[in-house]
């Protein structure tokens, strides 16, 4: 869809630029919370390098755009660069993220030379407001021309937000647009304005979207059930990511005193399929971490299933239900993430997840991935032959 023939895809565009990432090359890292972190604030980018050195988050992204006053924007860029020089080897223990300026922006090309002067560090680039595949293939272009002429080893990947409808309609070419995609988030409250809606939220829900239940009693008042305003785009969102191989992402909730509200679209999302959320405040921080890992229920549940039908073939009862390959599928989702986890979190995770008392990597309990392979594409053969 990007106008790439399929043999030049994962082709370097520049010479002297890094191999782009394939299915099994790219990297399988935990990302349950992007914390945005405005670094024109002393106090938060104090907080923001301090949560990068401690492994507090899971990624940390510095943001240049919207929340960042324009004539601030180059204090900004210059603590992150400055955060950048003082990191040594092993001092970075979280994805480091940047959200630049839109591309139709003077800001933008000032924003590059934050990438410039990375020396590789920097992860991944979100870029704001893409619109259509062109805007990716701009930009991959750009940074496969920045890695040539720095020499950096690996390539640093992009993120898009979806901000306007007409964003939305070409999400699919967006979402395959480039190898170099790392996934997508949803922007609500930019898409919202672009949409002409009635709200003045940041995410979430409205407390008049909604339906109201039949009347029972006539005369009687009627039940108000309140809609998710955002259901139909998370959908496209993640059908999109997941035909494309990339991870979905919810984006902002922007009521930081409701933190039930914040849980409640979080898991809504994280139900849906999406890997993470941002964060922008550090209470949220937390709500993230627990709503995009595993309950322990349900990977018990996941356990019981593989541990009955080890090789995903058939179909067994458990508790009066029916499982087949299809929620062995669905269980594998469960236990991978698990084991991705406490390969991030350590000994902590495993007893959460798994027990003080099983080995570590017990086949029976942790299907392991291969060659880098997420536990649908290995799922989707119908065994498990191949974990050996």
């Amino acid at each position: 869809m990007s106008g790439r023939h399929p043999r030049t895809f994962f082709k370097p565009l520049v010479v002297g630029a890094p191999r782009p990432f394939t299915d099994e090359t790219r990297p399988r890292n935990v990302e349950r919370m992007i914390h945005f972190v405005g670094f024109h604030d002393p106090k938060m980018a104090a907080k923001g390098e301090e949560m990068l050195r401690a492994g507090s988050v899971d990624v940390m992204l510095g943001n240049f755009e919207d929340a960042v006053p324009v004539d601030q924007k180059p204090a900004a860029r210059g603590a992150f660069v400055k955060m950048l020089r003082s990191l040594g080897t092993g001092d970075k223990k979280a994805g480091l993220w940047i959200r630049t300026n839109q591309l139709g922006s003077t800001d933008f090309m000032d924003d590059m030379e934050v990438v410039k002067a990375s020396s590789g560090a920097i992860d991944v680039v979100m870029i704001p407001k893409v619109e259509c595949s062109a805007d990716i293939i701009r930009v991959d272009w750009l940074l496969a021309q920045i890695e040539a002429a720095a020499g950096f080893e690996k390539p640093i990947m992009l993120h898009a937000i979806l901000e306007t409808a007409e964003g939305v309609e070409r999400i699919l070419d967006i979402a395959c647009s480039s190898p170099r995609l790392h996934g997508m988030s949803l922007g609500p409250a930019d898409l919202a304005a672009d949409r002409g809606m009635k709200t003045t939220r940041v995410g979430g829900p409205h407390p008049d979207y909604g339906t109201f239940a039949d009347a029972e009693v006539p005369g009687m008042p009627r039940a108000f059930h309140q809609g998710e305003l955002w259901h139909y785009t998370m959908g496209r969102l993640v059908d999109a990511c997941k035909t494309a191989g990339i991870k979905p992402f919810y984006g902002p909730f922007g009521d930081f005193k409701d933190l039930v509200g914040c849980e409640a679209q979080f898991r809504n999302a994280a139900i849906m399929g999406c890997d993470g959320a941002w964060t922008l405040h550090p209470t949220q921080v937390e709500i993230a971490r627990r709503v995009f890992s595993p309950d322990p229920k349900d990977l018990l549940t996941a356990r019981r299933i593989v541990a009955a039908m080890p090789d995903g073939n058939g179909a067994v009862m458990i508790d009066g239900k029916m499982q087949d390959d299809a929620t062995w599928k669905q269980a594998m989702i469960f236990l991978v993430q698990a084991e991705q986890i406490v390969g991030k979190e350590g000994e902590t995770a495993r007893t959460r997840y798994f027990g003080p008392a099983l080995p570590p990597n017990d086949p029976r309990i942790i299907p392991r991935t291969f060659e880098g392979r997420s536990a649908l594409a290995l799922a989707s053969t119908g065994n498990s032959r191949q974990m050996a």
